[in-house]
């Protein structure tokens, strides 16, 4: 049966099986793992999952893709499959709770996908997914970095990453005209992202601005108010979001609370 992928909704479908191995190295997949896979596409993966640990939860938007996806995990009786948009599902209601993340994410959901997940799936302790090249660098960008943004914040702040992979256009269909990656980490106990995401949006909403008059353009604080928790921590008014570390919004967001 062939199927069509929509370039609307970011698909990429995973096509070469050789690629299998090297996302169950990097998932450390075991028996009693619960999975939760986002955009199943012609279901490669979420057989190759099934077949390794205790339930795979596979949430798809694409309703054209029923068929396709009945037919490939047909005896499958340990994948659950969710339709809807994986944005809008609450991975804490799903039982049993996801403990992994292991995904080819849609290229238009996969940044505020890996944030919300770290922020609000507070069941999964690992994430191993496939993304743009340029978004798997941006997740653990340093400071002072082109990558480094207001995502590299939130995942490092949440996050360690453990592993990383170059993967060619060739593993899927359509062939992207970027360079795609499998990015792995795992969580660690950190501030939660509520308590600083606001200042780190803010912040990073106008780069070439100071952080102090950015954070102040975006509502989050006067630009003074901004300008005297950034002299608490050693830094000048001047001070753009990208020179900031991590450990640094954490200290700037309980300043200005």
């Amino acid at each position: 049966m062939t199927v069509e992928p929509k370039r609307a909704l970011g698909q990429h479908f995973l096509v070469d099986e050789n690629i299998l191995g090297v996302i169950g190295r990097m998932s450390d997949l075991r028996a009693t793992d619960v999975v939760l896979e986002v955009g199943p596409g012609l279901g490669i993966l979420t057989r190759y999952l099934a077949d390794r640990v205790s339930l795979v939860h596979s949430i798809e938007l694409d309703r054209s893709l029923d068929a396709v996806l009945r037919e490939s995990l047909n005896g499958y009786p340990n994948v659950r499959l969710l339709w809807g948009d994986a944005l809008r599902v609450d991975v804490g209601t799903l039982r049993p709770t996801p403990t992994k993340l292991i995904a080819n994410l849609p290229y238009n959901i996969a940044t505020p996908l890996v944030v919300e997940t770290l922020e609000h799936a507070t069941s999964v302790e690992l994430w191993c997914v496939m993304v743009q090249r340029e978004v798997a660098d941006r997740f653990f960008a340093a400071p002072r970095t082109k990558a480094y943004g207001a995502v590299s914040v939130l995942v490092q702040l949440s996050a360690r990453k453990t592993d990383f992979h170059r993967v060619p256009p060739t593993v899927f269909r359509p062939k992207p005209r970027v360079e795609s990656a499998l990015v792995a980490f795992e969580r660690r106990a950190t501030a939660p992202i509520e308590d600083v995401r606001s200042v780190v949006e803010g912040a990073f909403g106008h780069r070439r601005k100071t952080a102090a008059n950015a954070l102040a353009q975006a509502g989050v604080a006067t630009r003074s108010e901004v300008e005297h928790a950034l002299a608490s921590l050693g830094r000048l008014p001047t001070v753009r979001a990208e020179e900031l570390t991590p450990a640094e919004f954490v200290a700037l967001a309980g300043a200005l609370r």
